[in-house]
């Protein structure tokens, strides 16, 4: 599982030109679900994720996690962020298949309600526009690989 966090002052999610889903300050994370995740792998990225610390404290440094700012996160699948990139054309053999991919978005995304954070999400598996304005800028890649 990989996940592309961004502090973000605001991000929105539209599909075909419809607004699915916005927020304002928090985290804007793309999600990608391997081949060999669990809902372990799920948990424990749950937990690294809402305990990042990259939002600013009163000094204007990262040192505060989202819930501690009543941030928001809005969640975006993105299986290409299981590329294999070796090679000029891509391949996504690491990706899990679409079906079970959704079973552990939707657990993701549950789990990471238990830590009191608001989520959002876009549409699984559809054709998405994210817009977003992303601050300082910060951007994190989490790795259940590391």
């Amino acid at each position: 599982m990989k996940c592309v966090a961004q502090r973000v002052s605001r991000a929105s999610v539209t599909v075909e030109d419809q607004l699915i889903a916005k927020i304002s300050d928090g985290f804007l994370v793309y999600v990608g679900i391997a081949r060999e995740d669990t809902p372990e792998n799920v948990a424990k990225m749950a937990n690294r994720l809402a305990g990042l610390r990259i939002m600013p404290d009163k000094q204007g440094r990262m040192n505060r996690a989202l819930a501690q700012t009543k941030g928001s996160i809005l969640l975006v699948s993105q299986f290409t962020l299981l590329a294999n990139t070796t090679a000029r054309r891509l391949s996504f053999t690491d990706a899990m298949e679409a079906e079970s991919a959704k079973k552990l978005f939707d657990a993701f995304t549950e789990e990471l309600k238990r830590y009191d954070i608001p989520i959002k999400t876009g549409v699984f598996g559809a054709k998405m526009s994210i817009t977003s304005t992303n601050e300082g800028p910060v951007t994190i890649l989490l790795d259940m690989q590391e």
